[in-house]
């Protein structure tokens, strides 16, 4: 009870860009899903294997977009310069594969992109793609 807490970033400043030119992105749309950031896959995934489940369930995505019944659409992770170093490309094949599986998309956004554009490309595509219930 006597320790002290102090506030942290939830997001890197580059990621905080990308969290809101997808806020802005899927109000222009007109898609009614909600933007979320920093959310664990093992609170948007489930698998019978118990292995293949502790394997995503500590990993996050940076932005996940979710339908209006609560339903995981879009995982978006921001793949920033100095994203690929040690064993993130390993990380990332497995949340890929993990999202995949589960039928929710994923999109990488690059300091390279503009992101309002890339993501407004991105999410179009998707949302034509998706069923009805999801799309809305």
């Amino acid at each position: 009870m006597s320790a002290d807490f102090r506030r942290r970033r939830l997001m890197s400043p580059d990621e905080a860009k990308v969290f809101n030119a997808a806020e802005q992105v899927v109000k222009q749309v007109g898609l009614k899903w909600r933007v979320m950031a920093q959310v664990s896959l093992g609170e948007i995934l489930a698998s019978p294997d118990p292995r293949a489940y502790a394997a995503v369930n500590s990993k996050r995505v940076d932005i996940l977009l979710i339908a209006s019944t609560g339903e995981p659409v879009v995982a978006i992770e921001y793949q920033g310069s100095g994203h690929y170093l040690g064993t993130a490309a390993a990380r990332d094949a497995v949340k890929k594969e993990a999202l995949r599986r589960a039928g929710v998309a994923y999109v990488e956004v690059t300091p390279d992109h503009d992101f309002a554009d890339h993501l407004t490309r991105e999410l179009s595509r998707i949302a034509g793609a998706k069923r009805p219930s999801l799309a809305a």
